[in-house]
């Protein structure tokens, strides 16, 4: 199975292709090639590349057999250009969609159980926050919120923090909480999470696609300071 790989939700992003499910083991990946694509030249650059990996590697648009697509949080911008393509795509080719949260991700990485928070730089002096039910293999999302480092903390209490971010650790631990780090989320985590998702049936049609942005966009906020 191929799998179509995007995170449009950072500063840069990144499209890939990967295996899935090709080997005896069904939660194989491969990663066949990674693509960077630059901030602020998403809308650009997103769909070239998509048809330059597919033609680099003798692909068809047919050939992809689902999409995989970090849905939030993130930049407004690059997660409204990036999930547009990818909803037009997987509308065009009848292919379903695999929405992942970079916060739930985070969660799922560090293996740890009961109650956990995901943590992300959310800049601005805001931490991304994920508030999780972790039991086995099953995630129960409680809770996805923008906060204040304050806030963060506060809502952390009686749960493990799992973070790729050190400063946000250091203040955790600063704060006598149990801390987990892990890896920055790439694009082989996305694809595996994302075909995780995809053999359980958590997918969605194009139409029900949707940003966790977290953050109003700079114009929205604009217009609400100057009103």
């Amino acid at each position: 199975m191929l799998l179509l790989v995007t995170d449009t939700s950072g500063r840069n992003g990144t499209v890939a292709l990967a295996r899935a499910g090709e080997s005896s083991s069904t939660n194989e990946i491969q990663l066949i090639e990674v693509a960077p694509l630059a901030g602020g030249a998403f809308s650009a650059q997103l769909v070239p590349q998509i048809a330059g990996l597919l033609q680099k590697h003798a692909l068809g648009k047919t050939d992809i057999s689902a999409f995989v697509v970090v849905s939030g949080p993130g930049s407004f911008t690059g997660l409204r250009v990036g999930l547009a393509a990818i909803k037009a795509l997987a509308e065009i080719l009848q292919k379903p969609i695999v929405p992942v949260s970079l916060l739930e991700l985070v969660a799922t990485v560090a293996r740890a159980q009961g109650k956990v928070v995901a943590a992300l730089d959310g800049g601005r002096r805001e931490v991304f926050f994920g508030a999780y039910e972790m039991a086995g293999e099953s995630v129960q999302v409680l809770r996805e919120e923008l906060l204040s480092q304050p806030e963060f903390l506060l809502a952390a209490k009686e749960s493990t923090v799992v973070t790729p971010d050190s400063a946000l650790a250091d203040a955790a631990r600063a704060a006598g909480l149990p801390v987990l780090a892990v890896d920055p989320p790439n694009s082989e985590m996305i694809a595996r999470f994302g075909w995780t998702k995809l053999q359980a049936g958590r997918t969605v049609p194009p139409e029900r696609l949707e940003a966790n942005y977290m953050r109003r966009s700079d114009a929205e906020i604009f217009v609400k300071q100057s009103s």
